[in-house]
């Protein structure tokens, strides 16, 4: 069955490289930088619905063209000699369809303007940050209002008629006054 839902592709080393954190922990473990780029989008993936997919440069890593599933969000390691802007072309190629919007998070809107010409929207990586964040936050305030509501009781008289509620007291009532 053909998946119509909305369309992240993401430049994961341009988001790596462009984010400080991130930035900073690829210099000494590359591997660990990616992970928790996955993780990040894993969570706004969950949040938001869009099917997400992150295009590595596989220059930096064996294995060219490898693609794998991890925690529900498709990773793309480029073939030899294509890069990561390269595939996102040739995938937006592939993808279109007019029932679905594909965004395309990377800094280098240069590289991109053949993609962004043939209809998918640019997501800067600042943006893709920000929104990031924001649906952290929304997801966060959602667990804190669920555990700080207090449980509610699911009464009995909200779901039967008067009629009935009145037949099961009058059960009730016989029923204690048989007991004593």
């Amino acid at each position: 069955m053909e998946d119509w839902r909305d369309i992240l592709l993401v430049d994961g080393y341009n988001m790596i490289g462009a984010w400080g954190e991130l930035k900073q922990l690829s210099q000494t473990n590359l591997e660990e930088a990616r992970d928790q780029l996955l993780d990040m989008l894993a969570d706004y993936q969950a949040y938001s619905g869009r099917r997400v997919l992150v295009i590595f440069d596989a220059y930096r890593v064996p294995g060219l063209g490898v693609t794998y599933k991890q925690k529900n969000i498709q990773v793309y390691f480029t073939k030899e000699k294509e890069t990561a802007d390269e595939c996102i072309e040739r995938l937006v190629r592939e993808m279109r369809h007019r029932r679905r919007q594909i965004y395309v998070a990377t800094s280098d809107l240069v590289e991109q303007h053949v993609t962004f010409a043939q209809g998918a929207l640019r997501i800067s990586a600042r943006e893709l940050k920000l929104v990031i964040g924001q649906a952290k936050k929304e997801i966060e305030a959602q667990i804190k209002e669920r555990t700080q509501a207090p449980l509610k009781r699911n009464p009995l008289e909200d779901k039967l008629s008067l009629d009935i509620l009145l037949k099961l007291e009058r059960m009730r009532r016989g029923n204690q006054e048989d007991s004593k």
